[in-house]
Parts: structure tokens; sequence; C-alpha cells
């Protein structure tokens, strides 16, 4: 069982102190759309469903994804499949990039960041949400986990310059999200007995945790970091891969 699942249908304020990154995520999305201008290109490298193209309605959207991470997803709606280390477009072509809880899915972050970077004009907008302490999913493709530090080295040795690194939340909205983890042990077969007992023990704490996370201020435990970054003046070479064609009904063709 997801407990997101349940949290989705419940009143926004609620579901707000619950999904306390996935709101900051869906917050930030809907901050980057707004400060882009109308005909603005836009890359959601990873874009799984493309879940955020409907905050990019004045934009051009374009969802890219390898389409392996989920079995049960539609890729149906991707403009291009391809691999985020090879990206089959022209240098300097996107004026935004977003790469939204993706990056523990890559086997090398560093080289897909340098070619979302090749990929993105100068000054272009990077945003990136990527997990500290999660759970493992989307197995076997889940490689990796990062600090705030981590992330600041990779984006910047990528040809990022980092804006913004913000934690999601400090260590007790880490341990309300844990412990709401836990009704999953309770779902399924005979365990469905425990799961009414189990939700009155873990609930009500996972609901007050929250109120104390005031007094984490380091933020040194964190479910995930929320990034933002420019693109530098780096130049790169257009790569090989941009004469590559990839869906025939992909509307970015003729950038490619």
């Amino acid at each position: 069982m997801r407990y997101s699942a349940l949290a989705y249908r419940l009143p926004r304020p609620l579901r707000r102190h619950i999904l306390y990154f996935e709101t900051g995520i869906e917050d930030a999305v809907a901050a980057l759309a707004r400060a882009l201008p109308a005909g603005a290109r836009v890359l959601d490298a990873g874009a799984g469903e493309g879940k955020y193209a409907r905050h990019f309605a004045r934009q051009r959207y374009c969802g890219v994804d390898l389409a392996v991470g989920d079995a049960a997803w539609d890729y149906s709606r991707l403009d291009a499949v391809a691999d985020l280390s090879a990206l089959p477009f022209r240098t300097g072509t996107f004026d935004a990039v977003l790469n939204i809880v993706t990056m523990e899915h890559l086997r090398e972050p560093g080289s897909a960041l340098a070619e979302m970077a090749r990929v993105a004009a100068p000054g272009a907008s990077l945003l990136v949400a990527a997990p500290h302490e999660w759970e493992v999913h989307q197995a076997p493709h889940d490689y990796f986990r990062f600090t705030r530090h981590g992330l600041v080295y990779l984006l910047e040795k990528a040809g990022w310059e980092a804006v913004e690194v913000r934690a999601a939340g400090g260590y007790f909205r880490l341990l309300a999200r844990r412990l709401l983890n836990g009704l999953q042990f309770f779902a399924g077969g005979w365990r469905w007995l425990g799961f009414i007992p189990a939700a009155i023990l873990l609930v009500p704490p996972a609901l007050l945790l929250p109120f104390l996370d005031f007094l984490d201020r380091e933020r040194n435990f964190t479910v995930a970091y929320i990034c933002t970054a420019k693109r530098g003046q780096t130049h790169f070479p257009n790569s090989e891969n941009a004469s590559v064609p990839f869906l025939e009904r992909n509307s970015w063709t003729e950038l490619s």
C-alpha cells in the first residue's frame, strides 16, 4: 500500500501537511511555469507519464523518458523515448529543463546533467528534485541518493550554476513520513487485520510531528531536495545524437 495514494484524496490543506515534498514540487513547477514567457521551450527530462505537462499550457512542453521505470505507467504521451545521457536535440534548444525525482534512476547522473546543460540555452532555468532519504523504488533502476553538497557538485561540474538547494522538510517531517510508510506492512491477506490498530498507533504522531519541524534548523535529516539552477555560459559542441530520429509523431523533429 502507498499511503500517498490515499493522501492525494484528502482536502488540500491536509494533503499539503502530509505530502510536503510532493506539494513542494508542484509549487516549484508552477512557479517556474509562471516565470517563463509564452512559447518558451521546456524539456521535462524524465517525464514519466507527463504529470507536469499541464503547468506549461502557454509554453512548448517536451516530455522525454527512457520508459523503463514503472511497468504500470502509460508512456504513450511522451514526445521522445531517449536516454537522458544522449538527448536527441540540438545544443541550446530549451529555455527551461525539469528533472523531477529522476536522478536516482540514472546510472550516470552527472553525464545526464551535462547533456541537459548542452540542450539548454545559456541562462536557461533548471529545476531538480532529488531524494536524500527515500525507500528503494522502481527497482532495479534505483541507484543513488543525494546530499545537498553532492547535488551542488554535480550541477556545477555539468555546467549549471546552483541558485538554491532547499531541503523538503527536516527530521520531524522525515520521521512522520516513515511512520506513515509503516502502514504498507499491514496490507494484503491476513495482515489487514492489523491495519486499523497500526493506523491508530502510527497516524496520530505522524500528523503531529511536522509541527516540530522548526526545531531542525540545519535540515540534515530530510526526505529530499528541491534545487534550482541556471545554465552557465559554457560552450557545448552540438552532439552527434541531435540528428538521430526518435519518434515520427514528435512535434520537435524540426529541432533535432
